[in-house]
């Protein structure tokens, strides 16, 4: 574990920041500008993923293990969504033979 946390060190912090904010924006551009549902719930995890890599950046420079172990929780509940999300999808398809989120707009009272 340490020849990792060491191989892990010689890349700048700053490096894994900028990407983790690319990523983290790339995913929030898709949710607001796509109408699939599946697309967006693609996007939700790669905002939960970026959110991830960069727990688990900031845990290996410290040395400490409390962000990787947090990381596992985050992952648990991202698992949790998209079997929810699936389901939800799933029905929606069966009812409307579409998975574009704009016929939710009908669904207003």
């Amino acid at each position: 574990m340490g020849e990792v946390n060491t191989l892990i060190q010689q890349v700048p912090l700053e490096y894994f920041i900028i990407l983790s904010t690319l990523l983290f924006c790339l995913g929030v551009l898709g949710v607001l500008i796509r109408k699939n549902a599946i697309v967006i719930l693609g996007c939700v995890e790669l905002m939960l993923n970026s959110v991830n890599l960069l727990l688990a950046a900031f845990s290996a420079y410290k040395g400490d293990g409390n962000g990787q172990l947090l990381v596992f929780f985050i992952m648990v509940v991202a698992a949790a969504e998209v079997a929810v999300g699936l389901a939800i999808i799933a029905m929606m398809y069966r009812n409307t033979r579409s998975v574009d989120v704009s016929i939710f707009n009908k669904l207003r009272g």
